[in-house]
């Protein structure tokens, strides 16, 4: 997996997450405590979904074959929206489910220093894990663009997936805390139910927006604005183009970009001179932007502004495809 992938914080988030999950679930069977029983819900939901992200990864390398011919890139988009599902059935449900439980048929805990316990230590590993999670971020984070817009603006999905997976376990490690902690103060059970409940919750809101984010990227996003200047100043700021109709762009995976534009040229320069100049463009707009890997430019006869003032483009008689680089 590309740096941009995560691979660190990823494997750091599955062995935390399942070391976690195997403490919350004894201390869970040694107390009765269904909040506990819920974080250990959420430790296993969140190590599955570590597994998927890397198996993401992985598919996203096989090489494009006919049946794809665009290759396997959107392999992470898919497998990032399974965990987003995940995350809220397994985890979020889940929870709820156990906290309505708990309000309806209390019970008192026992052994109560045991979640406790194992809470202040599930703490201390999760803050390890987004630790390293912020530090692979920080990598591929522009500078000066905050922790809201990197999640939004992401094309590669598993370290915001991971990020906000690690801030939902440190939030709701603590809504776990409070509710066996204030059980154990006043005896009342109805805390512990009610900490249940705040996780659950919490699950689902992060669990939407996962889903809201990676679906976007599903459906198809575009280069970014910067990106998108640097493609149209490299088609423009030579002498080749005398006028850039439109460009579009796709992402096909969160390193491999698509750009397609069809290009004025004058009209009488001659098939072979219009067929070198876009190799021009084309190495042009590579070194811009690297990741434009496939680039499709269609010429056009450009035949100036017409008398109401607007710019005329005709359809070559002979059409040339440059086709994306091996």
């Amino acid at each position: 997996m590309s740096a941009s992938g995560g691979g660190k914080a990823i494997i750091a988030a599955f062995l935390a997450n399942m070391g976690i999950a195997l403490a919350k679930f004894i201390a869970w069977f040694f107390s009765g405590s269904a909040s506990m029983l819920a974080e250990g819900i959420h430790s296993v939901a969140d190590s599955g979904n570590q597994l998927l992200l890397l198996l993401g990864g992985r598919k996203a390398k096989k090489r494009a074959d006919s049946e794809h011919p665009f290759g396997y890139g959107r392999e992470r988009y898919v497998y990032a929206f399974v965990v987003s599902i995940i995350l809220f059935s397994v985890g979020g449900l889940f929870s709820i489910y156990e906290g309505v439980d708990k309000l309806t048929h209390p019970h008192e805990l026992e052994n109560v220093w045991v979640p406790l316990t194992v809470l202040l230590i599930a703490i201390g590993l999760e803050s390890f894990s987004l630790r390293t999670a912020i530090r692979e971020s920080n990598l591929v984070r522009k500078k000066g663009e905050s922790w809201v817009g990197f999640i939004r603006h992401a094309k590669a999905p598993e370290l915001p997936v991971v990020l906000l997976e690690d801030v939902a376990a440190l939030i709701g490690l603590v809504f776990a805390l409070l509710g066996v902690g204030l059980t154990t103060i006043t005896g009342n059970s109805v805390f512990d139910a009610i900490g249940t409940l705040m996780i659950g919750t919490l699950l689902i809101v992060v669990a939407i927006t996962l889903g809201i984010e990676t679906k976007s990227l599903l459906v198809g996003e575009g280069a970014t604005d910067a990106d998108h200047r640097k493609i149209v100043k490299a088609i423009t700021s030579g002498p080749e183009v005398e006028h850039l109709i439109h460009v579009k762009t796709l992402y096909l995976g969160p390193d491999e970009l698509l750009v397609a534009a069809k290009l004025g040229f004058a009209a009488d320069k001659l098939f072979a001179d219009v067929a070198a100049e876009i190799d021009i463009v084309e190495a042009r707009v590579r070194a811009a932007v690297p990741i434009a890997r496939a680039i499709y430019f269609e010429p056009d006869v450009y035949a100036g502004p017409d008398d109401s003032g607007s710019l005329a483009a005709q359809p070559a008689t002979e059409q040339i495809v440059i086709r994306s680089a091996d």
